[in-house]
């Protein structure tokens, strides 16, 4: 039975993987940070009873910014793959925060690759990189080969991450890749990520638990896929013969007002715009009831403007393709949220 180590497990993408890899029969380690709340929604279901897969789960607390554990949890597991994929990871969040960011992203990785040359240098290793590394490119779409342009402390780390990873598969013969995921969502998404803000809120609107929508920049561009799709990616990395760096994406680019557009038809609303920048506001066009408006305190210092990603590449060698597109996501996470907030009123 294959081992694998999570780290962040507890995240959108690590409660997708826990179950991917035990349906594949894996044991599975997950490190989870010990905070006062014992909130884990996300991966209960997989552990101990109520999960049908054929592997196993365990978990472990650890802290990216605590070395010694690391390196006992990895010393304890030799695993045979490993997919770091915590992280401080709210762009936003990263301005207010460039020090903690830091240490997580960019030195939580060193502490990880360490660990992993001096107990298991045979495992395989997955870097959670990020489409945040292109910046405001010089270039659309994105690819493997496009310069890094970073416009964030949290992408700066995450730059360091990646070029760490390179330099122990080039140093060492580790087999240590970085995954360039772009944007992903589910309705395991944060509720602090704007498309999970969105279509929670247009759910509590739908339900008459809420009047209107506050929104930053809805002029910016994102490639969007669906979580599953990618954390699929993640383990097809791995499983190649050489460690290879690979551009994961739809090659498709949507804009948060399209989101909300999508959100709100998804409940039978059609939304028109009047105003410009901050005085921005959608209205409901058959009610004339001002269900959006802009709020600049939800614009970042500095905002990548469109991002379009070329995955190719993981599509000749991998044989990846995303399985849901836009549309199509935008209803899942609509549908999710709607029973959610249900379930939330009625308790």
């Amino acid at each position: 039975m294959k081992k694998a180590l999570i780290t962040g497990v507890n995240g959108q993408d690590g409660s997708y993987l826990v179950e991917l890899l035990l349906e594949k029969g894996y044991e599975v380690h997950g490190i989870v940070r010990r905070t006062s709340s014992f909130s884990r929604e996300r991966i209960d279901p997989l552990y101990g009873k109520n999960t049908d897969a054929v592997g196993e789960f365990v978990l472990h607390y650890g802290d990216m910014s605590d070395e010694k554990n690391l390196r006992k949890l990895v010393e304890f597991v030799r695993p045979d793959e490993v997919y770091h994929l915590a992280s401080q990871s709210h762009v936003g969040i990263s301005f207010n925060m460039p020090e903690y960011s830091t240490d997580v992203n960019a030195l939580g990785t060193l502490r990880l690759l360490e660990a992993i040359h001096d107990y298991c240098p045979t495992a395989r290793f997955y870097q959670a990189s990020t489409s945040e590394l292109f910046g405001n490119a010089d270039e659309s779409p994105l690819t493997e080969q496009t310069r890094f342009k970073p416009n964030s402390p949290y992408a700066v780390a995450k730059l360091y991450a990646y070029w760490m990873t390179v330099n122990y598969r080039q140093t060492y013969g580790m087999y240590a890749c970085n995954g360039i995921l772009f944007n992903h969502e589910s309705p395991r998404r944060g509720e602090n990520f704007v498309t999970r803000k969105i279509t929670q809120t247009v759910a509590r609107i739908a339900l008459g638990l809420e009047e209107s929508l506050s929104i930053g920049n809805m002029n910016a561009c994102r490639d969007w896929g669906y979580a599953p799709d990618y954390v699929r990616a993640m383990w097809l990395m791995l499983q190649q013969k050489d460690a290879v760096d690979y551009v994961i994406a739809t090659g498709e680019s949507h804009s948060v007002r399209e989101l909300i557009e999508k959100s709100f038809a998804h409940i039978g609303t059609k939304i028109k715009w009047s105003g410009e920048g901050a005085d921005e506001q959608g209205v409901d066009a058959a009610t004339g009831k001002i269900l959006i408006t802009v709020n600049p305190k939800y614009y970042r210092p500095i905002d990548v403007d469109a991002v379009l990603g070329d995955a190719s590449k993981a599509r000749n060698e991998l044989g990846w393709e995303p399985q849901v597109k836009f549309d199509e996501l935008v209803g899942i996470m609509m549908e999710a949220d709607l029973a959610a907030v249900r379930k939330s009123d009625r308790n």
